[in-house]
């Protein structure tokens, strides 16, 4: 496929409204500008390169949806500009445009837990900018204790009530709020990995490109919090087109933290999510049944979709921070896997465990090491449909011999000036896409993360 040109007008309005918003901020370390934390406007941007290749591996066979058997490299290009306005200490808008470019190894094809959490599953829809997120933020305090908060592209504020009330309305990522992780959730500076940086049963309501519509309403105090969170889903698997019908397609997000306290200056934080999602899906064993009995010449999935299906699946996610900059985490994931993966990944099944260290003790206190292991399994109908030949949105090698997608990622981040960071990156996948009969992968990568 050939590569589209870089949208240099695009990188040209990044660049001019950080360099605008220069002379409004004050000192920070983290990016290229000085940031305030007392202006009411914010301004922010980024840049994400990632290039990564693989060797040619061992295939005994190879379908429309595998991954490449034959040496290949891809590089992927995301760049955000990030905005936001306080209109009062309570309520803000938040404003988030974007635009990605390259392509994805097979273009993101043959794998469960995908390579490149950046890559956009549909190359063909381009490099043009396009709104990445656009909220309405409004803050309800409860009691008048506060606490100190992070300013950023999701709030401004710099102090919060310590018990509050949050709601969120507009168009987001579904993984901006459920399922986040200090340790596995950040592909410009962490893990790259999707099944690393999310958890893979996780089929969270989204577009091709990762975003949504809907609302979150999340109460938060010092040792717990509650959110829930309604999201419109795609009409098709992984399609652009989201669904505005809410009587038969959405989806219904809750998650619960705690934050107990097991170690003195430790933290220690438990999240237990929930999800279920309505939409227009196929179901595994029909398809199967439809290709058994003669009236499908393959199993298709999409030929046994029916409005109204659900699909529902469970959650945990746990971090702990520990002595010597060190922390660790951790994902389990479970759907039902009865009707097909739609929006995220095609996994049903999903563990995983990991950690890092920041460089303080080797006197690179900015940098960062990490190393995480993954396993994805799939449900036995889903397993039975790609071995008779069908195929989901990202898989399909013709047949199948089942078996655990393990993948170990490492990484080492450096800082190498302010608001500039390089990656290495190994990943090693084995039985990619399930498979047996394919692999083992090694995939190598570098990133380039620039912020404003």
């Amino acid at each position: 496929m050939k590569r589209k040109a870089f949208k240099k007008p695009f990188l040209w309005l990044v660049l001019a409204f950080a360099f605008s918003g220069a002379t409004l901020f004050a000192q920070s370390d983290n990016t290229l500008f000085n940031h305030a934390d007392d202006s009411r406007i914010f301004v922010a941007g980024q840049i994400n390169l990632i290039h990564q290749q693989h060797p040619s591996f061992f295939a005994k066979y190879t379908g429309e949806n595998s991954l490449k058997p034959e040496r290949e490299k891809a590089t992927s290009r995301l760049l955000t500009l990030y905005t936001g306005f306080q209109i009062s200490k309570s309520i803000e808008v938040l404003f988030d445009v974007e635009s990605t470019g390259g392509r994805g190894l097979s273009d993101a094809l043959g794998l469960a837990g995908f390579t490149n959490l950046d890559v956009v599953r549909n190359p063909s829809l381009g490099t043009s900018p396009y709104i990445g997120r656009a909220i309405f933020h409004q803050t309800f305090a409860i009691g008048r204790e506060s606490v100190p908060a992070d300013r950023n592209f999701l709030s401004l504020a710099t102090e919060k009530a310590e018990k509050r009330v949050e709601i969120y309305l507009g168009k987001f990522s579904t993984v901006d709020f459920f399922d986040t992780n200090s340790v596995g959730s950040d592909s410009h500076l962490q893990f790259m990995n999707w099944t690393v940086d999310n958890n893979g049963a996780y089929d969270y309501a989204a577009d091709t490109r990762g975003y949504t519509w809907g609302a979150v309403v999340e109460y938060e105090s010092r040792s717990w919090g509650l959110r829930f969170g309604e999201a419109l889903m795609p009409r098709v698997a992984n399609g652009i087109d989201m669904d505005w019908n809410i009587r038969h397609a959405r989806a219904e997000n809750v998650e619960l933290d705690i934050r107990p306290v097991v170690f003195k200056d430790h933290p220690t934080t438990l999240r237990f999510l929930s999800y279920v999602n309505h939409a227009n899906m196929g179901s595994y064993r029909e398809a199967i049944d439809g290709f058994l009995a003669g009236r499908d010449p393959v199993p298709d999935i999409e030929a046994h979709r029916m409005q109204g299906r659900l699909k529902y699946g469970f959650g945990f996610n746990a971090e702990q921070s520990l002595p010597a900059d060190t922390r660790v985490y951790g994902r389990l994931g479970w759907n039902d896997g009865r009707n097909e993966s739609f929006a995220y990944t095609e996994v049903d099944r999903h563990a995983a465990v990991g950690g890092d260290i920041a460089g303080k003790r080797w006197h690179r206190k900015n940098d960062r090491v990490g190393i995480a292991t993954v396993f994805n399994a799939i449900s036995g109908d889903h397993h039975r449909y790609l071995q008779l030949g069908g195929k989901g949105f990202l898989l399909g090698d013709g047949s199948l011999n089942y078996g655990l997608e393990k993948i170990v990622e490492f990484y080492y981040t450096a800082r190498v000036a302010r608001g500039v960071y390089v990656s290495l990156d190994l990943q090693h996948i084995n039985n990619p896409g399930y498979n047996r009969d394919r692999g083992p992968v090694f995939v190598p990568g570098l990133r380039v993360h620039l912020d404003f």
